[in-house]
């Protein structure tokens, strides 16, 4: 009940910050990022950060009904695939195959990856998310990109690994369309 209680206080804070970060940036605030000598579109403060929200909040439901230790970490998961462009699902979906979203790890390793058998050992699980993403990102993934079949070939000796890490991502994938469709998150400027 505890649990409950706090995940709706989280929730209800966020929306809330976010909505007012929204408000200050307002249209105005156009970004051109360069990345590597690549020039991306122009977007708008305001529609990248409902599209990160939309992120955020799908990671913190699915998160929330599995009762997983890692909803207090959902920033860094955001962070992390900003930081390194990996898909915002691929983190939090290994974890729900490895580990059942870090309930199931090897006692006091932070590891709901599996990384390195799964025995190595984070002092939390923000270390664990930022290191096994910028490990993917650097080992697996490189400046080419790789499918998630690519990676799977050498994270996991199980050749239906990658066939569940997508089954993962199409459920986070369907709760962000719930929350984009949801009227909770219209937010008026």
């Amino acid at each position: 009940m505890i649990k409950k209680l706090f995940v709706i206080l989280f929730l209800i804070f966020n929306t809330g910050l976010v909505a007012a970060q929204e408000r200050m940036a307002g249209d105005s605030a156009d970004i051109t990022s360069y990345s590597r000598g690549i020039r991306y579109n122009k977007v708008s403060y305001k529609q990248e950060s409902k599209a990160f929200m939309a992120k955020k909040r799908a990671i913190i439901s699915m998160l929330a009904k599995r009762n997983s230790p890692l909803l207090t970490s959902t920033d860094t998961f955001i962070q992390m695939c900003t930081d390194n462009k990996l898909d915002c699902y691929l983190l939090p979906s290994i974890a729900g195959l490895e580990s059942s979203f870090g309930q199931f790890i090897a006692p006091s390793t932070y590891n709901p990856f599996g990384w390195g058998g799964g025995y190595i050992e984070f002092s939390d699980w923000d270390e664990a998310i930022r290191t096994v993403g910028q490990g993917l990102k650097d080992n697996y993934i490189g400046e080419k990109g790789a499918s998630i079949e690519q990676i799977g070939s050498k994270y996991a000796e199980s050749k239906t690994w990658a066939v569940r890490v997508r089954s993962f991502m199409a459920q986070f994938r369907d709760e962000e369309e719930k929350q984009l469709n949801s009227s909770n998150f219209a937010i008026e400027l």
